[in-house]
């Protein structure tokens, strides 16, 4: 099976600006996932999805493919992942590249396993779901979530949760955290989402794993703690 690997990294980003292009720990945002696809075997090929041309010529010098440009439509602030990711598939279907399966790494998720990865090849090879993506333990517990009217008045977020639970008794929860998502191109295609009927999950739950750089503050925790686990390259 032949698996496409996406790295969209569009130009603008209003809380860090240029943040594609931004050295994390030394090598740019966007070459840390360019890094981690050219090292997994599974990707067959690895191709960044952007609108700008620095970013173009950086991902190009780390060994990423970059064919064409982004139109615009596809890179403002809501545009979505599966719109950018089905304009790639388009484009190689018209160059005559076809493949089974799209995998999407977004940069703003520096630190990978492979293993993981390997996980979510298995469970599609073996099982008949469309799609896996990567989760982990929810921090905070939707049990422990409310709603809150005009008054102020509190509203359980879900209904039916026991609020006498202690935490170390509530049911297992787990929130998507955007460093993995794989999909059969025919389910994306079909579903036009990453989370097609049938998606399956991986447990990503090592320390550095559920790190989403968003703003300056994420962008100073994740440094930190990659730098206290002995992540320094």
């Amino acid at each position: 099976m032949k698996t496409l690997a996406i790295i969209p990294a569009r130009g603008q980003s209003k809380r860090i600006p240029r943040k594609n292009l931004r050295p994390f720990l030394g090598v740019p945002l966007v070459a840390r996932s360019i890094g981690f696809a050219r090292a997994l075997p599974a990707f067959d090929r690895v191709l960044v999805s952007t609108d700008d041309s620095e970013i173009a010529a950086v991902s190009r010098r780390f060994g990423a493919d970059v064919p064409y440009l982004r139109p615009a439509e596809l890179a403002t602030d809501t545009s979505g992942s599966a719109g950018v990711a089905l304009h790639v598939l388009e484009q190689e279907e018209r160059a005559g590249n076809r493949y089974d399966m799209v995998a999407l790494l977004q940069p703003t998720s520096p630190i990978r396993s492979p293993e993981r990865w390997e996980a979510a090849f298995r469970l599609l090879e073996k099982t008949a779901c469309n799609a896996v993506i990567g989760v982990a333990p929810a921090r905070n517990h939707p049990f422990h979530s409310f709603s809150r009217d005009d008054a102020g008045l509190l509203h359980r977020f879900v209904a039916a949760a026991d609020l006498t639970l202690r935490t170390q008794d509530l049911p297992p929860a787990y929130v998507v955290i955007g460093n993995l998502y794989l999909i059969r191109a025919g389910a994306l295609r079909e579903h036009g989402t990453f989370f097609p009927p049938a998606t399956a999950s991986v447990v990503c739950d090592g320390p550095l794993e559920a790190l989403d750089i968003d703003t300056e503050d994420d962008w100073v925790v994740a440094e930190t703690l990659a730098r206290h686990y002995g992540m320094t390259s």
